[in-house]
């Protein structure tokens, strides 16, 4: 009975620094179920997001989760990536060994649409990069779209962090993110607006440093890094966690506050390709689509990540 109340969760990801610390938190809490991890082209190519994965799975003695390797370029346009954020490696700062876990044989995509088909519609999709892979699923097999419980991702936004109009994972395949946005599944954004909420402030780093196995380590290793980066491009003090945002929503809703809004994703304009169009007055009188998180309990968030490091193997 007690495995039935755990959330299942797929999480979609190209790790990454703050994918790093999302992958953790699914891992360290009981009241999930990380069903698979699936890679995308992101931050860095997806043979590093895939490489960098495997190598969060050691350091956190993930044993039975399997990792696919996804989307190697977006649907249409030519990749990016983000080398200024997240170092070459794209999950640059701590020094770690080669993986002896590997990549399962097959695609990210089929692996998504399979999962999903065999379920009881009891699966949460969790992409915190790019929406390739699971636009890909969508298209490939439109059956799964009853079959998806929820979707909750990381991207958009009142405003861009990529561009002036855009956030970086829309921008990276919009037209996948159309897809995703327009597909009529359950989906809830946790845009920037909520993830420059989850700031690791010198007082949460301190918490981390002392939690004594490899989790602990690897993370303040990770946010060292991440810091100086956030710091050097954005001018941010304290860098935010985007992407564990959407994790901790899976465990407990109630560490953010949403608001149900329309959302409509941009592919067509030469200086706001990749915005997400956010109506939270209401004005367009479309349909709202998507539950848009607005605020964040950041005592309780933190608290959340702590616990789920403390959890993992020393």
């Amino acid at each position: 009975m007690q495995n039935n109340a755990k959330r299942k969760i797929i999480l979609d990801c190209d790790p990454g620094h703050d994918d790093a610390i999302a992958i953790l938190l699914a891992a360290g809490n009981p009241n999930v179920e990380l069903v698979g991890i699936t890679t995308v082209a992101g931050n860095a190519e997806v043979e590093k997001t895939t490489k960098n994965a495997l190598q969060v799975c050691e350091i956190a003695g993930i044993a039975n989760v399997p990792v696919f390797k996804g989307s190697g370029q977006p649907m249409i346009r030519k990749r990016e990536t983000a080398p200024s954020i997240h170092g070459d490696s794209g999950m640059d700062g701590p020094v770690l060994p080669e993986p002896k876990k590997t990549a399962e044989h097959g695609h990210a995509v089929d692996f998504i649409i399979q999962k999903l088909m065999e379920s009881d519609g009891d699966i949460t999709l969790v992409p915190v990069g790019p929406l390739t892979n699971i636009a890909m699923a969508m298209r490939r097999e439109p059956a799964i779209l009853s079959k998806i419980q929820e979707i909750v991702l990381m991207g958009g936004g009142t405003f861009g962090n990529w561009t002036p109009a855009a956030e970086f994972n829309i921008f990276v395949d919009a037209e996948a993110a159309k897809v995703v946005f327009d597909s009529g599944v359950p989906i809830t954004v946790m845009g920037l607006d909520l993830t420059h909420q989850a700031l690791a402030t010198r007082e949460v780093c301190s918490r981390i440093a002392q939690i004594e196995n490899r989790a602990g380590k690897f993370v303040s290793e990770l946010l060292e890094f991440f810091r100086e980066t956030y710091l050097d491009v954005f001018g941010f003090e304290h860098p935010p966690v985007h992407d564990v945002c959407s994790v901790a929503y899976c465990i407990d809703p109630t560490v953010v506050e949403t608001k149900r809004v329309r959302v409509d994703v941009e592919t067509k304009g030469e200086f706001t390709y990749g915005m997400t169009a956010v109506d939270l007055l209401g004005v367009t009188g479309r349909e709202p689509n998507v539950n848009f998180a607005v605020k964040l309990d950041h005592t309780k968030f933190w608290d959340m990540v702590i616990e789920a490091l403390n959890n993992l193997s020393k």
